[in-house]
């Protein structure tokens, strides 16, 4: 589960991403991957319009079935890897852990570019109050990490990269 302010934005394009990387590596079938955010604010609403585009010109399936929604200690608890965009993100997400010990990491720490990085460092840039330019640079960040997040999810299977 990749995790978010709104759901609207940086989550479901991640979402979208990783599905898309899943499939690319055989594992489509294997995977589930969905998104939430940690405000209620935008519950409901589909993935903005901007960041759809942004996703379309760079060939990725938006489809149309996306509403955002919150994330809940019962979300946290029963995934096996919850990726959060930002710090504060994964602190409300720790938040929300209570006695379950999930696999919290932040999205950008399987960025190979972005290891070198403190956790504070590793934050997705926010998109929300910008123009198209920040929308590509948030998908850029988020790409530069799916590869990595395949991996880690293929070793945790168990699975080879050549199945």
């Amino acid at each position: 589960m990749t995790v978010c302010t709104g759901n609207i934005c940086r989550s479901p394009m991640a979402e979208i991403v990783l599905r898309d990387r899943f499939e690319a590596a055989g594992l489509g079938d294997s995977v589930v991957v969905d998104s939430s955010g940690v405000s209620d604010e935008e519950h409901g609403n589909p993935v903005d319009r901007r960041a759809r585009t942004v996703l379309a010109e760079h060939g990725y399936a938006t489809g149309g079935g996306h509403h955002a929604r919150q994330v809940t200690a019962a979300d946290v608890a029963s995934r096996d890897l919850v990726l959060a965009m930002t710090s504060r993100h994964a602190r409300s997400l720790w938040d929300l852990a209570e006695q379950s010990e999930p696999v919290i990491r932040m999205y950008r720490s399987f960025d190979p570019a972005a290891q070198e990085l403190r956790e504070d460092e590793l934050d997705i840039a926010d998109p929300w109050y910008g123009g198209p330019h920040d929308f590509e640079v948030c998908l850029a960040q988020i790409e530069a990490a799916a590869d990595g997040v395949v991996d880690f999810v293929r070793n945790e299977l168990g699975v080879s990269s050549g199945a």
